[in-house]
């Protein structure tokens, strides 16, 4: 048997010599995967080495609940056992454990049953390569990456509705290899960041994987592209930008990274300001004080990356921590209660989610609760409505204590005060993926309508809104489709006014107006 063709008896050695005490091999671009679960497919182990570069070969042994992967390069195989040491891989929900294997390359062309490992191998390496060259930066025949190409990445985060600390960002891509050095700045009102890599084939990995990917579901889409930079020149370490491989810098004036206004809407500290504690066993940790952070370092040694499980309904999202804790229900007070509805409620706060139930209280009319999908919906629409005017009065929105809407009791006697819109058609957010979780804005004068029929005059819409009340002050239709417009009132307070009254308003020929707030003006 060839020294470089690992089988049965190859593979036992393997296991063996791991017992506690075993010395680890010396880095290796063959990887031994344990404890395996019997059902998994080939393609599903291929997948665990996809992130880190091309994967040339595989070697299943179920029997023994054991695989062996072979990677591009050893670089790729370092980089995907260091971020796998402190963020154990799960396969079908069991925990894998991937190591160096003693072998330099796999032979597998003369052993049997090779065939669905080979198609296997093909085709999650065909979808990645296909990955690589639509986002113009790879071909096929190259293995990704262009010449000359650079470390540094330019990341711009879209539909920011939390705030995304320089933190959050080294743990996301330190998955892909070590992370020097990390620069964030706001640009044309988007929250922006250079990130410089060890290696340039670390920066191409981090762009195929991450490129249109949310960190929290249905928001902070990043949009990753190569910096024309080949270097970044960090002067201080602070919440802002980062020297990894400099401790001596000074923390200059440390401004944060949000603005005030943006502080208050998410509340200080921000949401996701945790620590992340370094693991056990490695080199010290770097303490940066200022930004209560501990980390590593080494690359990927930041807590694991889990997927949480409101985003598989979702887009994916790839940030472990939710925003919030568990609570989806919001407590909404100082209502004005002579006018307002749980229906009037319901389209409200269905503009940054979609509502479950609503409650107004039986004893204090002017208190309701309203449970959202998630409490990634709560806390969007607590940050955009709290504080806003209502039917004359500035209402207070906070999460409530309680982790679910009640319904009455049969015979209960509750005046029509609690409704329950879990299978409303209104719902925004149903569909995974849908354009509506890109176009969530805070209340404003300008209004977006949509749904409209060819046949609606400006005049027809204009007079809708006047002779309901509102002071219409701008109109104009979207130039490429008439069925968007733009409609400015006298205030805030009459844009969502308008908006609880007219969204859904039957405008004939089988349309529903459709209303959101608009972040341009006329």
């Amino acid at each position: 048997m060839s020294s470089s063709t690992p089988s049965t008896t190859a593979n036992g050695t393997d296991s063996k010599q791991y017992k506690g005490d075993r010395s680890p091999c010396a880095p290796s671009r063959v990887l031994h995967v344990r404890k395996v679960p019997i059902e998994v497919s080939e393609a599903e182990v291929v997948s665990l080495g996809v992130p880190f570069g091309k994967v040339t070969n595989l070697l299943m042994l179920k029997g023994k609940n054991q695989a062996f992967i072979e990677m591009a390069s050893e670089e790729a195989a370092m980089t995907m056992v260091n971020y796998y040491t402190t963020a154990t891989p799960h396969v079908r929900n069991q925990p894998v454990y991937i190591q160096y294997s003693n072998h330099r390359e796999l032979k597998t062309d003369n052993l049997p049953n090779q065939g669905r490992a080979q198609a296997a191998l093909q085709a999650v390496n065909a979808v990645h390569t296909g990955n690589m060259s639509l986002s113009g930066t790879a071909t096929a025949s190259d293995g990704g990456m262009m010449p000359g190409q650079s470390p540094v990445l330019r990341i711009i985060v879209e539909n920011l509705y939390y705030p995304v600390s320089l933190e959050v960002l080294h743990q996301i891509f330190s998955k892909f290899g070590t992370v020097l050095k990390i620069i964030t700045f706001t640009k044309n009102n988007q929250f922006q960041a250079l990130l410089q890599y060890a290696d340039p084939m670390n920066a191409h990995h981090a762009k195929v994987a991450l490129d249109g990917q949310n960190i929290y579901n249905g928001c902070c889409t990043l949009r990753v592209e190569f910096s024309k930079l080949t270097s970044l020149n960090v002067k201080y370490n602070n919440d802002k930008s980062r020297d990894f491989t400099r401790l001596d810098l000074p923390s200059g004036d440390g401004q944060p990274t949000l603005d005030p206004t943006m502080q208050t809407a998410f509340g200080a500290p921000g949401i996701i300001s945790s620590p992340y504690p370094g693991a056990a066993g490695f080199a010290p940790a770097i303490g940066f004080p200022q930004a209560g952070l501990s980390m590593q370092a080494m690359p990927g040694a930041l807590g694991p990356l889990t997927i949480p499980s409101s985003a598989m309904t979702g887009r994916m999202a790839i940030h472990g921590m939710t925003p919030t804790a568990i609570h989806s229900v919001l407590l909404v007070s100082n209502l004005n209660p002579d006018s307002i509805s749980p229906h009037e409620l319901f389209i409200l706060f269905g503009v940054y989610g979609d509502v479950h139930r609503v409650k107004i209280l039986f004893n204090k009319k002017e208190n309701a609760l309203i449970q959202m999908a998630d409490a990634t919906q709560a806390q969007l629409a607590m940050s955009h409505l709290n504080g806003q005017r209502l039917y004359g009065k500035v209402i207070r929105v906070t999460i409530s204590k309680h982790q679910t809407v009640q319904l009455p009791r049969e015979g209960q006697e509750d005046q029509g005060l609690t409704k329950d819109f879990s299978g409303s058609p209104l719902h925004r957010f149903k569909k995974p993926g849908s354009k509506n979780f890109q176009n969530i804005f805070p209340p404003s004068a300008t209004l977006h309508l949509s749904n409209i029929p060819p046949s609606t005059t400006d005049d027809f819409l204009k007079d809708l809104f006047a002779s309901s009340g509102y002071t219409v002050k701008a109109f104009k239709f979207f130039q490429k489709d008439r069925k968007m417009a733009l409609i400015q009132l006298g205030s805030v307070e009459e844009a969502i006014q308008a908006l609880i009254h007219l969204h859904n308003h039957d405008l004939g020929e089988n349309h529903h107006l459709r209303v959101s707030f608009s972040k341009s003006t006329i």
